[in-house]
């Protein structure tokens, strides 16, 4: 039997939506049945587990799983001996101090001899400690908004994505203490050569899909005058292309732009004289 990586994901929500998106933009055909635990790809020798996000670590610990793909905030909670393979950059929130109205909030320091409600200990533990802060943790598996309501805890650290909940709970976020992002985790050892090979074929694949979404792809007619101007401006991968046209000093530019410069760039080439600006996005992308 030929050798099979196993990728743990979350089993439902957001994140399971878009790990699953970025691996299937890498051209690797799965079913999509929610009822499935676990399945293998059609086209590329990858087995998908489905579980809890707070499971994956340690399957992949263990060697259930070889790799997987769960919040930041997760495996450092955890701190088992594991390494990012790739920070995906979706699914972003950070991990925030909030506190009642009432509470007369100036820094961390604030938080001297409080009662802390989370999820989070280990990270806000290392976080309070490195201030110098001492504080008493009520580690809670949910609702934890609702913990300074009924007096349990002074104040409460969780994750946050807009805060609507937080002011629905009277409650306001003073301050952030750590930011997450989805990454892709495994082993420091994947103890098999096929294994390791199958990984680099996958990471090379999402290397691409994740470049392309940082450019644009862009074509315009401009005034041949203009070329070395705009070459100057705009770069490329290595150069623009430049075709002439049939109409006299006229060409055809066709180069890459960096989605951060791009609307820079287009003002800047409009001032130029270029037309016909047109704007695409990249499916895939390499050096």
């Amino acid at each position: 039997m030929s050798e099979i990586l196993r990728i743990a994901i979350q089993k439902k929500g957001r994140l399971s939506e878009k790990s699953l998106a970025i691996i299937s933009q890498c051209g690797i055909k799965f079913g999509s049945d929610e009822r499935v635990l676990k399945e293998r790809a059609t086209n590329f020798p990858l087995e998908f587990l489905y579980m809890r996000d707070d499971d994956i670590p340690a399957y992949i610990r263990d060697g259930v799983a070889d790799i997987g793909i769960v919040g930041r905030n997760e495996m450092d909670e955890q701190g088992l001996p594991l390494v990012v393979l790739r920070d995906l950059g979706f699914s972003k929130c950070r991990l925030s101090i909030a506190v009642p109205h009432d509470f007369p909030y100036s820094g961390l320091k604030s938080l001297e001899g409080a009662r802390i409600a989370t999820s989070y200990p280990n990270i806000l533990k290392g976080i309070l400690e490195e201030n110098t802060v001492s504080a008493s943790f009520v580690e809670v598996s949910g609702s934890v908004e609702l913990t300074p309501a009924v007096g349990i805890a002074d104040a409460i650290c969780d994750l946050v994505s807009t805060g609507a909940t937080l002011a629905m709970n009277g409650l306001r976020e003073v301050e952030t203490i750590y930011t997450s992002t989805a990454v892709m985790i495994g082993r420091p050892e994947m103890g098999s050569t096929a294994k390791e090979a199958i990984l680099e074929r996958l990471l090379l694949r999402i290397d691409a899909v994740m470049k392309a979404t940082s450019y644009k792809y862009i074509m315009f007619n401009l005034p041949v005058e203009h070329v070395q101007q705009v070459s100057a401006l705009i770069g490329g991968l290595k150069s623009p292309t430049v075709t002439p046209l049939l109409s006299e000093g006229w060409v055809s530019v066709q180069s890459v732009v960096g989605e951060d410069r791009f609307w820079d760039v287009f003002e800047q080439l409009k001032e130029l004289g270029a037309q016909g600006i047109l704007v695409t996005p990249i499916e895939k992308m390499t050096e």
